[in-house]
């Protein structure tokens, strides 16, 4: 049994029970709703953590590397995404990265309108 039909076989199990489902994380319960399928909710789910962690990464912590590097530390953030999708089935994962990827927008925006209005000091 590989990796994919371990989740698929987790959210079988849990899908068969309708408190169960009340459970899952609100996003997860969001994307079951709306494609009435465990495997495309699953999808779903780590498409939109991997899409938030890369946005975190990039807003929050990313340098200018090599390509090689970076392209070993997006790898390592899309393998990590999946342990992450696991616990998001009953944790806000995903709800907190919104969180966190909204943070970084607003902070971002004030620092570019700081910068262009010469406010902004280094020290």
């Amino acid at each position: 049994m590989n990796l994919l039909h371990i989740g698929d076989f987790i959210l079988a199990l849990t899908t068969s029970d309708l408190r169960a489902i009340n459970n899952f994380s609100p996003t997860l319960r969001f994307f079951y709703e709306l494609t009435n399928s465990a495997s495309a909710a699953n999808w779903l789910l780590w498409l939109t953590i991997t899409g938030l962690a890369i946005l975190v990464y990039k807003l929050g912590f990313a340098k200018k590397l090599p390509l090689m590097k970076s392209a070993i530390i997006y790898l390592f953030l899309i393998v990590g995404c999946l342990f992450l999708t696991f616990l998001a089935i009953f944790l806000p994962i995903t709800e907190g990265l919104m969180v966190a990827a909204l943070i970084l927008i607003i902070y971002k925006i004030r620092l570019n309108r700081e910068k262009k209005a010469g406010t902004f000091n280094k020290s």
